[in-house]
């Protein structure tokens, strides 16, 4: 389930996961694979930048808000709009509140949630920032605190709302870990990922 995470930009702003069965992540109005998120991660703690970068993120972008659906009705089975409500007419939500946990195969439904997302967004390049002294970060518009964008790093280690299903996280969180912690780059700085 997506959260609202503080940006310095735009205020709070929706991120994380919205479906169980995929793991796919959204940014507002971006829609990202969180493979693809941890591997952006794991190429800047490599790289180990010591002052201002800048790369591009691939994402999905759905500029109409009607054409990303409705993810409380969708989630309660009452209302399927967009792209969110064509997810969850595949992979409905759960019907026992135990099984309301992240899927840690959830890559394994990319090919079916991609062709999905590709109805209704367009494939779009954003521009990730680390700003001077690595106190800001900016994934497209959206401008983040380093502490605030450490939580977006947090809830995809955590497996969101309503967190991994047995505690399994994929091999690329896990991956994406390891990385952070051997980097002094200063957007990890003071960043600590519980197990």
């Amino acid at each position: 389930m997506p959260l609202a995470f503080k940006s310095i930009s735009h205020g709070d702003i929706a991120f994380g996961f919205f479906n169980i069965d995929s793991d796919m992540l959204l940014l507002d109005r971006y829609f990202f694979f969180a493979t693809e998120f941890c591997n952006y991660l794991i190429e800047i703690a490599e790289k180990n930048p010591h002052g201002p970068y800048e790369t591009s993120w691939d994402v999905y972008n759905i500029s109409d808000p009607e054409d990303i659906g409705d993810l409380m009705g969708a989630i309660h089975g009452i209302h399927y709009t967009g792209f969110i409500g064509e997810v969850y007419r595949m992979f409905p939500f759960p019907k026992r509140p135990e099984d309301f946990r992240q899927k840690c195969e959830g890559m394994k439904t990319r090919n079916e949630v991609e062709e999905i997302i590709k109805k209704f967004a367009r494939s779009y390049q954003i521009i990730f920032v680390i700003g001077q002294g690595a106190q800001e970060v900016s994934i497209g518009p959206y401008i983040f605190t380093r502490t605030g964008f450490q939580e977006l790093i947090k809830y995809v280690w955590q497996g969101g709302y309503p967190r991994w299903k047995d505690e399994i996280r994929p091999d690329y969180v896990v991956e994406m870990k390891d990385k952070i912690g051997l980097s002094s780059c200063g957007i990890f700085s003071g960043l600590t990922l519980f197990t």
